[in-house]
């Protein structure tokens, strides 16, 4: 079997890969560098020019040619890896008939527990959504941001004590309101600084949630170890970076007790895997990153059933716009009838909390025909927001 053609398919704020073999086997993957996924589809051509007439089953003799090939780094560059890995693996199942997950070393489990997106532009409107996930049967509720998700257009100021007191306070709502059967994960969306992060975990302790995610910019991974040193509550990171030694660095400072393994962006299924093995020889459990597409969610079920130190998986609401542009846009709650669903064949759904182990051959799903013309990539729109003094905040 040979790879005869390599396609970037950009649709709507995505961008997928589709490599095509002599065989009529074809796989697909998608980039995770989501703010700059025209770079990344240039590196997709790049890496074309290699892997054209290759075997597509040598993934791992792949993997190390295009990651070393010029000892570059990014998330571009990183995307566009991740996204061939990911339909290679693809390929990989549908020629053996089997799941990829199987060719991974089997299934670990029956079912993969998820965690469910909630978000709210005030206080009411969050713990309201908060509920609203319980009674859909979630146990977990993730991208929970204590400091509410405003538009990036309103100007932030909010005096420190406020800050650290209102946000606690909400986790305290939402403790309440969902009880102790459900657990909460906290997006801090990096804009703290350490020592207002230590405050933050100190304070919120009480209400124990899952873990707290992203409290500071990826950056520094001296910084993150302080917190995580300093604080009581179990620290997530890891969804900004993009290589198995940059993990290593986090977890021998014991920087995080959950890596948050971007399989679109940190390597694909190969990468994410690695990621895995090292984080488990630290007692750390993986919680894969999946703010994107049905496509991501697919990969990312792959990797959790056949890992056994994977804690919980991210589900994003597939039936509307893509979850980085809901909490990127000038106005987060600005949405239109657009869903991710009518781009491919096949999207997973919990039930309970859990979704079950796909059976369909490689990663179980594929894009319908003519998306691209009917749901034509738009380029990201920077947009930061800015304190009301016109500093930027982190968010």
């Amino acid at each position: 079997m040979k790879i005869t053609d390599i396609k970037v398919i950009p649709v709507n704020k995505f961008l997928y890969v589709k490599v095509f073999t002599n065989e009529g086997i074809t796989g697909i993957g998608e980039s995770g560098a989501w703010g700059f996924l025209d770079a990344s589809a240039e590196v997709v051509q790049s890496f074309k020019t290699y892997l054209m007439g290759k075997d597509p089953l040598q993934i791992e003799h792949h993997w190390q040619y295009m990651y070393r090939s010029f000892h570059f780094r990014g998330a571009a560059i990183m995307g566009a890896l991740s996204a061939i890995d990911i339909a290679l693996w693809d390929i990989a199942g549908k020629y053996f008939g089997v799941p990829t997950y199987v060719l991974l070393g089997g299934k670990c489990r029956d079912k993969v527990r998820t965690y469910y997106h909630v978000s709210g532009e005030t206080t009411e409107e969050l713990v309201a959504n908060c509920v609203k996930a319980k009674e859909m049967g979630y146990n977990a509720i993730g991208h929970l941001s204590p400091f509410l998700d405003e538009p990036r257009s309103k100007p932030y100021f909010l005096p420190y004590a406020k800050m650290i007191n209102e946000a606690v306070d909400r986790v305290r709502m939402i403790r309440e309101a969902v009880g102790d059967g459900v657990d909460l994960c906290l997006e801090l969306h990096r804009r703290m600084k350490p020592g207002e992060a230590i405050a933050f975990g100190h304070a919120v302790e009480k209400y124990h949630p899952f873990f707290l995610e992203d409290p500071i910019p990826p950056d520094n991974f001296d910084s993150m170890a302080l917190i995580a040193n300093r604080i009581n509550v179990p620290i997530a990171t890891g969804e900004r970076i993009h290589t198995s030694q940059e993990f290593e660095m986090l977890l021998s400072r014991n920087a995080m007790s959950y890596a948050r393994t971007s399989v679109c962006i940190c390597g694909g299924i190969t990468g994410t895997r690695k990621i895995a093995a090292i984080a488990e020889a630290h007692g750390v459990q993986i919680v894969p990153h999946n703010p994107l597409s049905p496509v991501s969610t697919a990969a990312c079920l792959q990797i959790a059933v056949a890992t056994e130190n994977c804690a919980i998986q991210e589900l994003p609401n597939h039936e509307t716009i893509s979850a980085t542009e809901r909490y990127t846009s000038s106005n987060n709650i600005q949405e239109n009838d657009f869903k991710q669903s009518d781009l491919v064949t096949w999207v997973p759904k919990a039930e309970n909390g859990f979704i079950d182990i796909p059976v369909k051959p490689g990663i179980g799903i594929d894009l319908v025909d003519g998306i691209e013309t009917k749901y034509p990539y738009q380029r990201r729109v920077i947009n930061t927001r800015l304190n009301i003094d016109g500093s930027i905040v982190d968010q």
